[in-house]
């Protein structure tokens, strides 16, 4: 079970997959920073997450609702515009499936790696298009990041490993978590990067 932590403590639900996990990814250090708060990324397997919860991406979710896409299209620019997020580009193998990425992702927790890895893995999904569910091209980012990329993906196949991104999806779905990227801080849960002028209101308390 994923622990509670401190008021000043901002807990991540994080996968790859989300375009909009980048986004928050390259926001959220200068809010938590504003406010003397502390990060703390939770990995969780986006598509075991939708399984467990019955949700759906956006994509399908809304796709009978008239104007409803288009919305969240202009929405998702008119975040980018805010924050000047101009290395964004939409990924065209997405969706793409993020199990070796995720099981990477709690390996370099163990090896200490865990910033670079995430900071590697979302500049290849996110601003250089690499198809990140190929072992191969995970192995290749990570190396060229200064990684050990091929330990890394050695370590995808670990049975602990594998067993800990289940656990803690499980885990993220019985705090009543059903989608990316979701917070909790205070044990309060936020849903979407629309939810940070409310995080940082909930610090600022």
């Amino acid at each position: 079970m994923v622990s509670q932590m401190s008021d000043k403590t901002i807990e991540m639900l994080f996968d790859f997959g989300s375009p909009n996990a980048y986004l928050v990814w390259k926001v959220l250090p200068a809010l938590a920073a504003r406010h003397n708060a502390r990060m703390a990324v939770v990995p969780c397997l986006l598509g075991g997450l939708f399984k467990l919860t019955g949700n759906q991406a956006p994509m399908l979710a809304f796709s009978a609702i008239k104007g409803k896409l288009a919305y969240e299209n202009l929405e998702f620019q008119r975040f980018i515009d805010l924050h000047g997020l101009t290395r964004f580009r939409m990924n065209p193998a997405f969706p793409i499936n993020t199990l070796t990425l995720m099981r990477g992702l709690i390996a370099a927790r163990t090896m200490g790696v865990e910033q670079a890895y995430i900071e590697a893995g979302l500049a290849a999904m996110w601003e250089n298009a690499r198809k990140m569910d190929d072992t191969a091209t995970i192995a290749e980012v990570m190396t060229d990041a200064g990684l050990d990329g091929a330990a890394l993906v050695e370590a995808t196949q670990d049975p602990a490993i594998k067993a800990e991104l289940v656990q803690l999806t499980e885990a993220a779905a019985a705090r009543g978590a059903f989608g990316i990227p979701t917070f909790w801080v205070a044990g309060e849960m936020y849903f979407g990067k629309e939810r940070l002028p409310q995080i940082e209101a909930q610090l600022a308390r």
